[in-house]
């Protein structure tokens, strides 16, 4: 069989309703990581579900306690034809975040996959059910179409923690190091640059969150009696705040600012354009830092934004100065950031803005990575996913948001592909959670050629990545 036809045949299960009926089943598994009582739909999902597939392609499959000491179970799955033959280290996570059915627009369950029209609706449809599913109903076909040999080896790593921040993977990554070694990375989640054109993209920003709090005194105070003598907590953190970001968006603490835009990752964003589909919200050109295009603001810069304020009850105000006030804060960022001193930063920017009393105190962070698009491995896929769509893919040196990829690409020291199947209006983490039926037939066929590809020019792919090695880009 040629390459041609293996990638008809994967087309084939989206035309035929096989996706259709697969993703259905694993819609209905509620795996909502961040709510305890769901861990047996967790097990259930890899233990029911994913094992016996893997299983009759060849894999050998072990789902592993989560170090961290949750019941977010991983899996390991692998499927080597020959040592001397590349692997490939695939990813994706069996959790969602939260149903939130209540939300959803009437007719709609999170747990019931409805098709109307292009989107089919569901949790996990888009973030990463349906992603991780395209992927490997494709590799099902291609390993059909060469007669059970792929031409390379496969390791296959998911979590069902991702939505909750990942915990344990990190961990568990560096103590199975030798089960995870691989060649290159490939995997699909997050959005694509639009609907229309296939996307490619090789690291995430990063991100911390970090809480401002401002605590006055023990209790609320009359604000008739009191105002005008009491500092209002809430009034001092705005101002705080205000010191760091200015009213344009533009970042003003030295150390949460980014280097400059390597030549490189400026040439490859040049050719992207951010915004303009049919449900994406419009662009404020004057927001964010100023010279810079919109792709080069949310790929290859820092931003810097408030998650939450908040100060006494805003849904029953009285007439009282608030004790304290609290927002929670976000940077996102790219690599090159001194990200790991954030608080030593913000703390020393405050003192000397005269904010002293505001507390900073950091939560969830993750760092950045980007891998070059001179990259051999990068090269390779781009063609690849142009010859297969004939589209000239967008190639983003990073996602603007994040993902584990440190894990994989600091700590394993791999090169990471995404190809993700999703596109930016599709209501990841909201009610009605939906994957565009267009994009994932166009999904099956990139992933159908890719792995083709890769079985055809992958020792030749892995000497030449390694003889020329193309560093990451700072």
């Amino acid at each position: 069989m040629i390459r041609e036809q293996a990638v008809l045949h994967a087309v084939e299960a989206f035309d035929s309703g096989a996706l259709l009926t697969t993703l259905a089943r694993r819609v209905a598994y509620a795996t909502e990581s961040e709510v305890p009582e769901q861990a047996p739909a967790q097990h259930a999902y890899l233990n029911e579900d994913l094992i016996p597939l893997m299983t009759a392609l060849g894999f050998s499959c072990e789902v592993h306690a989560n170090p961290a000491g949750v019941d977010l179970p991983i899996l390991v799955a692998r499927r080597v034809e020959h040592p001397g033959l590349p692997t490939v280290l695939m990813y994706g996570h069996g959790d969602v975040v939260r149903g939130n059915a209540a939300k959803w627009e009437a007719g709609r369950d999170p747990w019931r996959l409805q098709v109307e029209g292009d989107r089919w609706y569901g949790r996990g449809t888009a973030d990463n059910k349906g992603q991780h599913s395209i992927n490997l109903e494709a590799l099902r076909h291609v390993i059909a179409a060469r007669d059970g040999k792929l031409g390379f080896n496969t390791t296959w790593l998911i979590e069902t923690g991702e939505e909750a921040g990942s915990p344990g993977l990190a961990a568990f990554c560096d103590a199975q190091r030798d089960a995870l070694a691989a060649d290159v990375f490939i995997a699909s989640d997050g959005p694509r640059l639009s609907a229309e054109r296939p996307t490619l993209f090789m690291g995430s920003r990063g991100a911390v969150n970090f809480e401002l709090k401002v605590r006055a005194r023990e209790r609320g105070y009359h604000s008739g009696n009191w105002g005008g003598l009491l500092a209002n907590p809430a009034i001092v953190l705005m101002h705080a705040i205000g010191t760091m970001v200015d009213a344009r968006g533009r970042i003003t603490v030295d150390g949460l600012r980014p280097p400059p835009i390597p030549a490189a990752v400026a040439a490859a964003l040049a050719d992207l354009q951010v915004g303009g589909g049919e449900d994406d919200p419009e662009i404020n050109a004057w927001w964010g830092e100023p010279d810079l295009s919109a792709p080069e603001k949310v790929f290859g810069w820092n931003s810097l934004d408030v998650l939450t304020f908040g100060a006494g009850d805003p849904s029953k105000p009285v007439n009282a100065i608030p004790p304290e006030a609290v927002a929670w804060c976000q940077l996102r960022f790219v690599v090159g950031t001194d990200w790991r001193a954030l608080e030593t930063h913000v703390r020393e920017h405050l003192r000397q803005a005269g904010f002293e009393a505001v507390h900073v105190r950091i939560g969830m962070q993750a760092g950045a990575t980007r891998l070059s698009p001179d990259n051999a491995w990068v090269r390779w896929a781009a063609a690849s996913l142009e010859r297969t769509t004939g589209k000239r893919p967008a190639l983003l040196p990073n996602l603007g948001g994040s993902l584990p990829n440190d894990i994989f690409a600091d700590q394993l020291g791999l090169p990471t592909l995404w190809v993700p199947h999703s596109y930016p209006a599709c209501a990841q983490h909201a009610p009605n959670e939906h994957l565009l039926g267009s994009v994932a037939r166009e999904g099956l066929a990139i992933m159908a050629g890719l792995f083709w590809d890769l079985g055809d020019q992958g020792p030749a792919l892995r000497d030449a990545a390694a003889a020329s090695a193309a560093p990451l880009a700072a």
